[in-house]
Protein backbone atom coordinates (compact mmCIF):
# COMPACT_ATOMS: atom_id res chain seq x y z
CA UNK A 1 0.00 0.00 0.00
CA UNK A 2 1.39 3.33 -1.12
CA UNK A 3 2.12 6.02 1.41
CA UNK A 4 -0.65 8.50 0.83
CA UNK A 5 -3.53 5.95 0.02
CA UNK A 6 -2.54 4.18 3.96
CA UNK A 7 -2.74 8.24 5.01
CA UNK A 8 -5.65 8.81 3.73
CA UNK A 9 -7.16 5.44 5.37
CA UNK A 10 -5.88 6.28 8.53
CA UNK A 11 -7.06 10.50 8.21
CA UNK A 12 -10.55 10.61 6.69
CA UNK A 13 -10.88 14.23 7.17
CA UNK A 14 -7.87 14.95 5.36
CA UNK A 15 -9.59 13.43 1.84
CA UNK A 16 -10.91 16.49 0.31
CA UNK A 17 -7.41 18.18 0.55
CA UNK A 18 -5.45 15.65 -1.16
CA UNK A 19 -8.40 14.50 -4.51
CA UNK A 20 -11.14 17.08 -3.80
CA UNK A 21 -13.40 14.65 -2.80
CA UNK A 22 -14.89 13.44 1.10
CA UNK A 23 -13.61 10.12 2.03
CA UNK A 24 -17.08 8.70 1.70
CA UNK A 25 -17.28 10.08 -2.24
CA UNK A 26 -14.14 8.70 -2.88
CA UNK A 27 -14.94 5.25 -1.33
CA UNK A 28 -17.58 5.14 -3.92
CA UNK A 29 -15.90 6.05 -7.08
CA UNK A 30 -13.32 3.55 -5.99
CA UNK A 31 -15.73 1.17 -5.96
CA UNK A 32 -17.59 2.13 -9.66
CA UNK A 33 -14.41 2.26 -11.12
CA UNK A 34 -13.50 -0.97 -10.55
CA UNK A 35 -17.12 -2.56 -11.26
CA UNK A 36 -16.12 -0.47 -14.43
CA UNK A 37 -12.44 -1.71 -14.68
CA UNK A 38 -13.30 -5.21 -14.20
CA UNK A 39 -16.60 -4.76 -17.10
CA UNK A 40 -13.78 -3.83 -19.60
CA UNK A 41 -11.29 -5.99 -18.26
CA UNK A 42 -13.96 -9.37 -19.30
CA UNK A 43 -14.43 -7.85 -22.61
CA UNK A 44 -10.54 -7.64 -23.52
CA UNK A 45 -10.72 -11.29 -22.05
CA UNK A 46 -13.29 -12.68 -24.29
CA UNK A 47 -11.50 -11.29 -27.48
CA UNK A 48 -8.29 -12.67 -26.34
CA UNK A 49 -6.44 -15.56 -27.83
CA UNK A 50 -4.23 -16.75 -25.20
CA UNK A 51 -0.64 -17.82 -25.51
CA UNK A 52 0.54 -17.81 -21.73
CA UNK A 53 -1.90 -18.83 -18.97
CA UNK A 54 -4.19 -16.16 -17.47
CA UNK A 55 -2.15 -14.37 -14.28
CA UNK A 56 0.86 -14.36 -16.32
CA UNK A 57 2.91 -11.85 -17.22
CA UNK A 58 4.55 -9.10 -15.47
CA UNK A 59 2.82 -8.07 -12.30
CA UNK A 60 1.52 -4.29 -12.00
CA UNK A 61 3.07 -2.83 -8.46
CA UNK A 62 0.03 -0.93 -8.07
CA UNK A 63 -3.47 -2.01 -6.48
CA UNK A 64 -6.29 -0.32 -8.47
CA UNK A 65 -7.14 1.85 -5.70
CA UNK A 66 -3.55 3.36 -5.72
CA UNK A 67 -4.06 3.29 -9.23
CA UNK A 68 -7.04 5.28 -9.15
CA UNK A 69 -5.63 7.74 -6.59
CA UNK A 70 -2.99 8.39 -8.61
CA UNK A 71 -4.93 9.54 -11.29
CA UNK A 72 -7.05 11.82 -8.83
CA UNK A 73 -3.66 13.06 -7.19
CA UNK A 74 -3.10 14.42 -10.97
CA UNK A 75 -6.23 15.93 -11.00
CA UNK A 76 -5.91 17.56 -8.18
CA UNK A 77 -2.86 18.89 -8.54
CA UNK A 78 -1.45 18.97 -11.97
CA UNK A 79 1.89 17.42 -10.53
CA UNK A 80 4.13 15.89 -12.69
CA UNK A 81 4.41 12.18 -13.89
CA UNK A 82 8.16 12.16 -12.46
CA UNK A 83 7.55 13.14 -8.73
CA UNK A 84 3.80 11.18 -8.94
CA UNK A 85 5.95 7.77 -9.71
CA UNK A 86 8.29 9.01 -7.01
CA UNK A 87 5.59 9.39 -4.95
CA UNK A 88 3.59 5.75 -5.65
CA UNK A 89 7.06 3.95 -6.04
CA UNK A 90 6.77 3.52 -9.65
CA UNK A 91 8.44 4.89 -13.12
CA UNK A 92 7.59 8.04 -14.87
CA UNK A 93 6.26 6.10 -18.29
CA UNK A 94 4.39 4.03 -15.17
CA UNK A 95 2.72 6.70 -13.82
CA UNK A 96 1.85 8.20 -17.28
CA UNK A 97 0.50 5.17 -18.50
CA UNK A 98 -1.45 4.69 -15.23
CA UNK A 99 -3.45 7.93 -15.76
CA UNK A 100 -4.05 7.38 -19.20
CA UNK A 101 -6.14 4.14 -18.39
CA UNK A 102 -7.99 5.14 -15.68
CA UNK A 103 -9.11 8.97 -17.05
CA UNK A 104 -11.35 7.29 -19.36
CA UNK A 105 -13.52 5.52 -16.93
CA UNK A 106 -13.61 7.93 -14.60
CA UNK A 107 -14.98 10.42 -17.39
CA UNK A 108 -17.33 7.79 -17.74
CA UNK A 109 -18.78 7.74 -14.23
CA UNK A 110 -18.55 11.52 -13.61
CA UNK A 111 -20.88 13.75 -14.77
CA UNK A 112 -20.43 16.04 -18.14
CA UNK A 113 -22.28 18.60 -19.17
CA UNK A 114 -25.79 18.69 -20.26
CA UNK A 115 -24.80 19.23 -23.53
CA UNK A 116 -22.61 16.92 -23.73
CA UNK A 117 -24.72 14.32 -22.51
CA UNK A 118 -27.46 15.14 -25.25
CA UNK A 119 -25.03 15.53 -27.70
CA UNK A 120 -24.54 11.56 -28.76
CA UNK A 121 -28.54 12.25 -29.99
CA UNK A 122 -28.62 14.46 -32.67
CA UNK A 123 -32.37 14.76 -32.19
CA UNK A 124 -32.34 15.11 -27.88
CA UNK A 125 -29.86 18.01 -29.04
CA UNK A 126 -31.64 19.55 -31.24
CA UNK A 127 -34.26 19.83 -28.73
CA UNK A 128 -32.46 20.30 -25.77
CA UNK A 129 -30.75 23.85 -27.83
CA UNK A 130 -34.29 25.34 -28.75
CA UNK A 131 -35.46 24.31 -24.80
CA UNK A 132 -32.53 26.35 -23.74
CA UNK A 133 -33.46 29.52 -25.90
CA UNK A 134 -36.41 30.46 -23.26
CA UNK A 135 -33.13 31.26 -20.49
CA UNK A 136 -30.78 33.75 -20.75
CA UNK A 137 -27.51 31.01 -19.70
CA UNK A 138 -25.21 32.79 -17.08
CA UNK A 139 -21.57 32.58 -18.88
CA UNK A 140 -18.33 32.58 -16.86
CA UNK A 141 -14.51 32.53 -17.39
CA UNK A 142 -11.70 31.60 -14.95
CA UNK A 143 -7.86 30.95 -15.06
CA UNK A 144 -5.72 28.24 -12.84
CA UNK A 145 -2.46 27.79 -12.71
CA UNK A 146 -0.40 24.82 -14.42
CA UNK A 147 2.44 23.41 -14.38
CA UNK A 148 5.50 25.20 -16.63
CA UNK A 149 5.67 23.99 -20.26
CA UNK A 150 9.05 22.50 -20.97
CA UNK A 151 9.10 24.08 -24.99
CA UNK A 152 9.64 27.85 -25.04
CA UNK A 153 6.68 28.04 -27.93
CA UNK A 154 4.47 26.00 -25.16
CA UNK A 155 5.64 28.26 -22.15
CA UNK A 156 4.54 31.70 -24.18
CA UNK A 157 1.40 30.32 -25.36
CA UNK A 158 0.40 29.25 -21.61
CA UNK A 159 2.28 32.54 -20.25
CA UNK A 160 -0.35 34.93 -18.82
CA UNK A 161 0.39 38.35 -18.39
CA UNK A 162 -3.08 38.83 -16.26
CA UNK A 163 -1.47 36.09 -13.75
CA UNK A 164 1.84 36.38 -13.99
CA UNK A 165 1.90 32.63 -14.33
CA UNK A 166 1.76 30.02 -16.70
CA UNK A 167 -2.55 29.01 -16.64
CA UNK A 168 -5.93 27.21 -18.14
CA UNK A 169 -8.34 28.94 -19.17
CA UNK A 170 -11.85 27.53 -18.51
CA UNK A 171 -15.55 28.74 -19.33
CA UNK A 172 -18.50 27.14 -17.68
CA UNK A 173 -22.32 28.19 -19.16
CA UNK A 174 -24.87 26.73 -16.59
CA UNK A 175 -28.81 28.07 -16.45
CA UNK A 176 -30.29 31.08 -14.24
CA UNK A 177 -30.23 29.30 -11.19
CA UNK A 178 -27.27 27.45 -11.42
CA UNK A 179 -28.61 24.19 -11.12
CA UNK A 180 -27.29 22.79 -13.62
CA UNK A 181 -23.75 23.14 -15.87
CA UNK A 182 -25.19 23.34 -19.53
CA UNK A 183 -21.43 23.55 -21.27
CA UNK A 184 -17.92 23.42 -20.23
CA UNK A 185 -14.83 24.67 -21.89
CA UNK A 186 -11.39 23.60 -20.33
CA UNK A 187 -7.81 23.96 -20.84
CA UNK A 188 -7.34 26.52 -23.13
CA UNK A 189 -4.61 28.01 -23.13
CA UNK A 190 -4.64 30.74 -20.34
CA UNK A 191 -4.34 34.29 -22.09
CA UNK A 192 -7.30 33.36 -24.61
CA UNK A 193 -9.50 36.12 -24.35
CA UNK A 194 -13.29 35.54 -22.60
CA UNK A 195 -14.67 36.51 -26.29
CA UNK A 196 -12.62 34.35 -27.86
CA UNK A 197 -13.31 31.12 -25.65
CA UNK A 198 -17.04 32.03 -25.80
CA UNK A 199 -17.15 31.93 -29.70
CA UNK A 200 -15.13 28.70 -29.65
CA UNK A 201 -18.45 27.07 -28.25
CA UNK A 202 -20.91 29.43 -29.03
CA UNK A 203 -21.66 27.03 -32.45
CA UNK A 204 -23.09 24.51 -29.86
CA UNK A 205 -26.02 26.81 -29.10
CA UNK A 206 -28.88 27.70 -31.21
CA UNK A 207 -28.38 31.05 -32.74
CA UNK A 208 -31.15 33.14 -30.96
CA UNK A 209 -29.79 31.76 -27.47
CA UNK A 210 -28.90 34.46 -24.83
CA UNK A 211 -26.16 34.99 -22.89
CA UNK A 212 -25.40 36.88 -19.82
CA UNK A 213 -21.31 37.78 -18.47
CA UNK A 214 -19.47 40.08 -16.92
CA UNK A 215 -17.32 43.06 -18.46
CA UNK A 216 -14.95 40.68 -20.02
CA UNK A 217 -17.54 39.81 -22.68
CA UNK A 218 -18.33 43.67 -23.59
CA UNK A 219 -18.29 43.41 -27.55
CA UNK A 220 -19.96 40.34 -28.12
CA UNK A 221 -23.84 40.81 -29.29
CA UNK A 222 -25.33 38.23 -28.00
CA UNK A 223 -24.08 38.52 -24.22
CA UNK A 224 -25.98 41.25 -22.04
CA UNK A 225 -23.21 42.53 -19.86
CA UNK A 226 -23.16 45.49 -16.99
CA UNK A 227 -22.79 48.83 -17.65
CA UNK A 228 -19.25 50.13 -17.65
CA UNK A 229 -18.37 53.12 -16.46
CA UNK A 230 -17.95 56.50 -18.69
CA UNK A 231 -14.69 57.86 -18.72
CA UNK A 232 -13.99 60.51 -16.94
CA UNK A 233 -18.01 60.06 -15.47
CA UNK A 234 -20.02 58.10 -13.16
CA UNK A 235 -23.05 55.82 -13.77
CA UNK A 236 -26.38 57.10 -12.36
CA UNK A 237 -28.49 54.91 -9.29
CA UNK A 238 -30.40 53.14 -11.76
CA UNK A 239 -27.79 51.91 -13.70
CA UNK A 240 -25.55 50.69 -10.46
CA UNK A 241 -28.65 48.94 -9.54
CA UNK A 242 -29.38 46.73 -12.54
CA UNK A 243 -25.17 46.01 -12.43
CA UNK A 244 -25.81 44.78 -8.58
CA UNK A 245 -28.71 42.58 -10.12
CA UNK A 246 -26.94 41.28 -12.95
CA UNK A 247 -24.05 40.41 -10.22
CA UNK A 248 -26.79 38.47 -7.99
CA UNK A 249 -27.51 36.44 -11.27
CA UNK A 250 -24.08 35.60 -12.32
CA UNK A 251 -23.03 34.75 -8.31
CA UNK A 252 -24.06 30.63 -9.29
CA UNK A 253 -22.07 30.62 -11.82
CA UNK A 254 -18.80 31.65 -9.62
CA UNK A 255 -19.90 29.10 -6.78
CA UNK A 256 -19.98 26.52 -9.87
CA UNK A 257 -16.11 27.85 -11.43
CA UNK A 258 -14.80 27.46 -7.48
CA UNK A 259 -16.16 23.90 -7.11
CA UNK A 260 -14.75 23.29 -10.24
CA UNK A 261 -11.09 24.45 -9.51
CA UNK A 262 -11.05 21.62 -6.82
CA UNK A 263 -9.46 19.64 -9.72
CA UNK A 264 -6.12 21.90 -11.19
CA UNK A 265 -7.33 20.14 -14.57
CA UNK A 266 -10.94 21.61 -14.57
CA UNK A 267 -13.23 19.29 -16.45
CA UNK A 268 -12.76 15.21 -16.69
CA UNK A 269 -15.28 15.00 -19.61
CA UNK A 270 -12.15 16.50 -21.87
CA UNK A 271 -9.88 13.48 -22.69
CA UNK A 272 -6.45 15.18 -21.13
CA UNK A 273 -3.08 13.38 -22.86
CA UNK A 274 0.09 15.23 -21.33
CA UNK A 275 3.21 14.16 -22.89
Amino acid sequence: MSDILGYIKNNHQETQRLVGLKYEQLEQLIKQALALHTQKQEEVEAQKVRIINKGGGRKVKLSTEEQILLTLIYLRHLTTFQLLGIQFGVSESTANDTFNYWLPLLEELLPSSLLEQVKKNASDYEIVQEVLTDYELIVDSAEQARERPGEYKEQKKYYSGKKKNHTFKNQITVLPDGKDIVDVIAGEPGPKSDIALFRQGQKDFDAHQKFQGDKGYIGEPSIKTPMKKPKRGELSESQKKKNKEMASDRIFVEHLIRILKIFRVASLQISIKPK
